[in-house]
C-alpha cells in the first residue's frame, strides 16, 4: 500500500489547509482512514480518524476547528483544518488500516508526512 499526502505548507495562524492523502495498491479493504502528527520534540499524536461507515472522532485540541472526510471510490482522505493555531504546527501523517486479501488480517500503513507550519 502506498500513501501520498499532499496540502501541507506554510500559514498564518487563523488560516485554512486541507490535507490529502490517496491510498493505492492492491487494497482488498479499507477501515479505518486518519491523520496524526508529531510535533518537534514531542510523540506522535491522534488528529482525527474516520471509518468507512463515516463515524469520525477526533483529538479535542482540534475539534470544531478540523474536518476529516473520506472519498471510498478513491481511496482518499482529507483534512481540512481552519483557524489553524501556532500549536498546529506538525509534521502530519495519514495512516490506513487496511485488507489487502480477504483471508488476511487487517494492518496499519503510514504515509510519507507533511508539514504544516502555522506562523503566529
Amino acid at each position: 500500500v502506498q500513501l501520498q499526502a499532499s496540502g501541507g505548507g506554510l500559514v498564518q495562524a487563523g488560516g485554512s489547509l486541507r490535507l490529502s492523502c490517496a491510498a493505492s495498491g492492491r487494497i482488498f479493504s479499507i477501515n479505518v482512514m486518519g491523520w496524526y502528527r508529531q510535533a518537534p520534540g514531542k510523540q506522535r499524536e491522534l488528529v482525527a480518524t474516520i471509518t468507512s461507515g463515516g463515524a469520525t472522532n477526533y483529538a479535542d485540541s482540534v475539534k470544531g476547528r478540523f474536518t476529516i472526510s473520506r472519498d471510498n471510490a478513491k481511496n482518499t482522505v482529507y483534512l481540512q483544518m481552519n483557524s489553524l493555531k501556532p500549536e498546529d504546527t506538525a509534521v502530519y501523517y495519514c495512516n490506513v488500516r487496511a485488507r489487502l486479501n480477504i483471508n488476511w488480517a487487517q494492518s496499519d500503513y503510514w504515509g510519507q508526512g507533511t508539514l504544516v507550519t502555522v506562523s503566529s
